[in-house]
């Protein structure tokens, strides 16, 4: 035995198409694609979004709305949220990740919205002037990190 004469169990192998090679084949003339159109063309396949020729859905509904490549989608977070923490606790990403107060990794931002009664250093990215000023009237401080750098317009 050589590798030369290793071939495939019969029966488990069917011979190709040999397309456009005469009447014979079954598969002459046309090769099997009808007569002319489109799909007879080389290259000739239909997009999926293809509707006959009808004006498409893309094209038939309208334009609407407007992303806003410079938008920031802030974590919120209330002052009032933060209420149960002990006095002196430092209230950062971390810690709101621990208390199921934000979800996923990303900027996070402090809202006003109730009251708070202890001193709490709270690092956030972003916070509303009403906010620092609860946070402030109970002794505490709120630290922000620096504003993101936009793109400058041209």
């Amino acid at each position: 035995m050589r590798i030369g004469t290793i071939r495939p169990a019969s029966g488990s192998t069917r011979a190709r198409k040999r397309r456009g090679k005469g009447g014979a084949t079954g598969l002459g003339g046309t090769a099997g694609k009808g007569h002319k159109g489109h799909k007879a063309r080389t290259g000739g396949k239909i997009p999926a979004w293809f509707e006959g020729g009808q004006m498409p859905i893309q094209r038939r509904l309208p334009k609407r709305g407007f992303k806003n490549p410079g938008r920031v989608a802030y974590q919120v977070v209330s002052v009032a949220q933060l209420a149960d923490a002990a006095a002196g606790t430092v209230v950062d990403g971390a810690w709101l990740k621990r208390q199921r107060l934000v979800r996923r990794r990303g900027p996070i931002k402090l809202l006003a919205g109730g009251e708070l009664k202890v001193a709490l250093t709270v690092k956030v990215d972003a916070a509303s002037e009403a906010a620092r000023k609860l946070v402030e009237t109970a002794g505490g401080t709120v630290e922000t990190s620096k504003p993101r750098a936009r793109a400058q317009e041209a």
